[in-house]
């Protein structure tokens, strides 16, 4: 399991979500560069659910990880057809994702007890 790996992918998905946004902001898919340019965020996002843990994917059972992970033409087909994916889950989890990751990072549960309990004045 490579935790760092795993961040920088959770935040590959909000970034492309993010450019998604924007690119459709824009104007709509019937405009070949923003077509375009959604297509290839779409891809990314697929590619980084792909590169995921499986038991970091499986503590977020409500998302349609396989949508995500298929995200090219029945997403693209969906958004064009009603301006938004049909996975809002995806960006939901994914924050959830991140926010417990940099808990977990932040616990003391990593540190073995007799080591938090060496600076507790006695000698031994």
């Amino acid at each position: 399991m490579s935790s760092r790996h795993d961040d920088e992918r959770l935040s590959d998905i909000i970034d492309a979500i993010n450019a998604i946004r924007s690119h459709i902001a824009r104007g709509d898919l019937s405009d070949g560069l923003i077509f375009d340019a959604v297509r290839v965020r779409l891809i990314e996002i697929g590619e980084a659910v792909k590169a995921l843990d499986p038991e970091l994917v499986a503590s977020e059972p409500a998302v349609k990880w396989a949508d995500a992970r298929l995200a090219g033409a029945p997403l693209l087909r969906h958004i064009s057809r009603h301006g938004r994916s049909n996975n809002p889950s995806l960006e939901t989890a994914v924050q959830q994702l991140q926010t417990r990751r940099k808990l977990a990072a932040k616990e003391p549960a990593n540190i073995p007890n007799e080591d938090r309990t060496k600076d507790s004045g006695r000698s031994g």
